[in-house]
Formats: C-alpha cells, structure tokens, sequence
C-alpha cells in the first residue's frame, strides 16, 4: 500500500492551540518532515512526540524529496510541518506535495493555527474578500514596485513582514498609497505579547517609531484595500484618456502610452481597448 501525506498546521504561538487530530497524526506517523530540526524538537519536547524527524525546507535538494516521495510508495506515512502554523503558507512543503500528486499519493491536510487568518479575522477591516501576498520584497525598488501592483486592489491585503524591514516597508507604502489608507499591525500573535495597532499608514509608523518593542517578533500587515468609489473613478478616467489616445494612435501605442500616464498594466489597458473597438 501507498502511504499518505500529511500536512499539518502547529502552533503560532500558544501550545494549547494544537488540534488533538494534529497531536494524533504527529505521534502515529513514520516520519514527520520539518522545516527546522531545532525549533521543532521544542514542540516534539512539549508534547513527548517521539517520532522520527527528517529535514525539508525549500533549499532541499531534489534527492531530499524523491526519498520522502519513495518512504511514501513503500507504505509509510510522513507528516509535513512548518516551523509554526500551516505548511506551504509561506513556508515550504509545494514541491513535496506537487510530486507526490503526480506519484498519486494522497496528500490530506489537517487544519489548524494560520498567522494570516489569525490577523485578519481580529484586525476589524473587510474579510468578505482578501488577498495574501507573503512576504514583501527586501530591497526598496522591487518593494516599492510590489506595492504599486497592488495598491489599486479593493480587497483587504495581508503581508508577513520581518521586524527589522517593518520600518521601511509602511515608509514604502505611504510613498506609494499615501498616508491616510487605514491599516493593521498584528505582532506575536497568541503570544504573551501579541499587539495589534491599528490606523492610518502614517500613525501606525509614527507609534511604531517611538516604540522599538513594537519593531520585534513576528508580524503580520493587514491593509485596507482602496476604496472602491475611487477604484471605479479612476477605471472611468483610464477609458476616457485611452478613447482619447486610440483617436491619434495605433492600439499597440495608445495602450502604451496610456499604461504610462495612469500608471495601469498594459494587459489590463489592452483588454479594455479591444472592448472600445468593439463599441
């Protein structure tokens, strides 16, 4: 018989938030694939698990995954987890889950603690629709370029973000969204000292600021998304410049030229002259 895999959510913070289905899955496996040996021995210690442990994590060579993927074939079950929460939000477990689709070994998650979910279910902004976009670029340009992409989305949108970059991340944002766009700053959460701040980019960076220990720990951005009234004035204004321009110029040039002046993709400004040709 096949085996089957695993994917099992752990705690963020709190111990006492592991599902016992979780704590029953880890202790009668064969083998329990985790992220970091170290951090996971602390909970194996908390709750007396003595199974097995093997490393994965994304830099996992492809040999590391063909012999988790051939544990599976011989019959024996493995549990996939993070260093905290549920595996492959932000965290590895795609390739290992993608190959053993492909070899038809059942892959069955085992729900539980999610920092994004966490953050958003307590953070009093919208959460009828959201997007999760992980973790920001590191460097400034491709962070700022992420930021515009995205900050014409009317849904809630939630980040993960490293405590030393937390600065000049809202410092990006407010350059790109401007101060006033409301926002939640979640940290630690479900630990002793979970936080959440909210308010506008501007007064959140300001607290921020003047509080280095709301610089530390583990944190999670929830942002308004932009307000739809303004969303369908600016659709109105981009279908009136591109009217303008597909008078003068070639469709090709006029997406072009129109992309550059309002700052919206080209595929989207594409899609959008086709449907004015066709009027």
């Amino acid at each position: 018989m096949i085996g089957e895999l695993y994917l099992v959510a752990t705690p963020i913070g709190d111990m006492t938030d592991i599902a016992p289905r979780a704590l029953g899955i880890l202790n009668t496996v064969d083998i329990v694939a985790v992220e970091d040996k170290r951090r996971s021995s602390r909970l194996f210690s908390h709750f007396a698990i003595k199974t097995p442990m093997i490393s994965y994590h994304d830099h996992s060579e492809e040999k590391q995954v063909k012999k988790i993927i051939d544990e599976l074939l011989c019959g024996k079950s493995v549990a996939l987890i993070s260093d905290a929460g549920t595996p492959l939000i932000s965290d590895p477990g795609y390739k290992l889950v993608n190959a053993a689709k492909n070899k038809s070994i059942k892959v069955s998650p085992v729900p539980g603690p999610c920092a994004l979910i966490a953050a958003i279910s307590a953070s009093g902004l919208p959460s009828d629709r959201f997007i999760f976009e992980g973790f920001l670029p590191p460097k400034s340009i491709a962070r700022i370029s992420k930021i515009q992409n995205i900050s014409t989305d009317y849904r809630t949108i939630i980040f993960y973000e490293a405590p030393h970059r937390i600065l000049e991340t809202l410092i990006d944002m407010i350059k790109v969204i401007g101060p006033s766009r409301k926002i939640v700053l979640a940290r630690e959460l479900t630990k002793t000292y979970e936080t959440f701040i909210s308010g506008t980019l501007e007064g959140v960076l300001e607290i921020i600021e003047k509080d280095l220990n709301q610089q530390k720990g583990e944190i999670v951005i929830v942002l308004a998304g932009a307000d739809y009234s303004e969303k369908k004035i600016e659709a109105q204004d981009s279908k009136r410049i591109l009217s303008v321009l597909l008078e003068e110029l070639p469709l090709k040039q006029a997406v072009s030229l129109g992309s550059k002046i309002t700052g919206v993709q080209k595929n989207i400004f594409y899609k959008l002259a086709l449907d004015l040709k066709k009027q």
